[in-house]
């Protein structure tokens, strides 16, 4: 039978490393192409890689048919499981796949949702053709678990995918930059992340270090002012405390001026009793 290759199922999963394509050529070389390719009716679902292979050498292969395929959703899901549970694919990679397999489930799901007289009531498990009945992939912990990945590493790859520029991503797929710093990268703008991106490896942990740091600024002029608001009173108190003790050394000051008035004037009373008793007649 003629195998149909859809460019968009073949793009769909990131394609393997030059290396990885070597590796897996000299395998099938020697040993074969052990494991069978997975159809759609004629269309090529699994073993893209393999197929190129075995055909560039002229190599026989075996092909399998997956009955329980309804519709390209199916597909999707299927793919995306199958290389979940693969150990060869990165982190990023990783969790891309289960934030795809959640906005499939989610969109399904809210058709059913619309549908009620439709029969059917759950959404098809396509991996073993039993109904789904699992929690939708609506939690960070969830999606989480599906990928095998920390939350917070999922929350990074989201932001990844919804901020960074497609030179940004394809340096965290090349393993250019790490995912914690791809996030931060992914802040600046679309201009900044594509010049880090083309200036390499360095510049790119240049570019997620300033970010980082200018993000560390406000914290610490925040956690300032509350000590300046705090030292402020006190200042106010002490400048007081002087002002009081200025006023008080200057009222003691008045008050020995006062009494040496008083003492003179009084002297000079005195005086002047003296002066009219001796001027007063016999």
């Amino acid at each position: 039978m003629d195998i149909v290759v859809n460019e968009e199922l073949k793009a769909y999963i990131d394609p393997l490393t030059s290396e990885e394509c070597e590796a897996l050529e000299r395998s099938i070389l020697a040993e074969g192409c052990r494991d069978a390719l997975v159809l759609w009716g004629d269309v090529l679902v699994d073993g893209h890689n393999r197929y190129g292979i075995c055909r560039k050498h002229g190599l026989p292969f075996q092909t399998v048919q997956n009955t329980r395929f309804q519709s390209i959703e199916d597909v999707h899901l299927w793919m995306i499981d199958q290389h979940l549970g693969r150990r060869s694919i990165s982190d990023f990679q990783r969790g891309v796949l289960a934030l795809r397999k959640r906005e499939i489930v989610a969109e399904r799901r809210a058709r059913i949702a619309a549908a009620p007289a439709e029969p059917a009531a759950q959404v098809p498990d396509v991996s073993t053709g039993r109904a789904d009945t699992s929690a939708p992939f609506d939690t960070r912990e969830a999606l989480a678990k599906a990928a095998r990945l920390s939350s917070n590493q999922v929350v990074l790859i989201e932001k990844i995918q919804k901020q960074a520029a497609p030179e940004l991503v394809a340096a965290v797929k090349a393993g250019t930059i790490s995912i914690n710093a791809a996030a931060a990268v992914a802040t600046l703008p679309a201009d900044e992340q594509v010049a880090a991106a083309a200036a390499g490896k360095d510049e790119l942990k240049q570019a997620a270090k300033r970010v980082r740091e200018a993000k560390r600024k406000p914290r610490s002029d925040s956690t300032a002012k509350p000590q300046e608001a705090a030292a402020e009173p006190e200042a106010t108190l002490a400048s007081l405390q002087q002002r009081v003790a200025a006023l008080t050394a200057e009222n003691a000051a008045l008050r020995q001026q006062v009494a040496g008035l008083q003492e003179q004037l009084q002297a000079r009373a005195g005086d002047a009793h003296e002066v009219a008793d001796l001027s007063a007649p016999f």
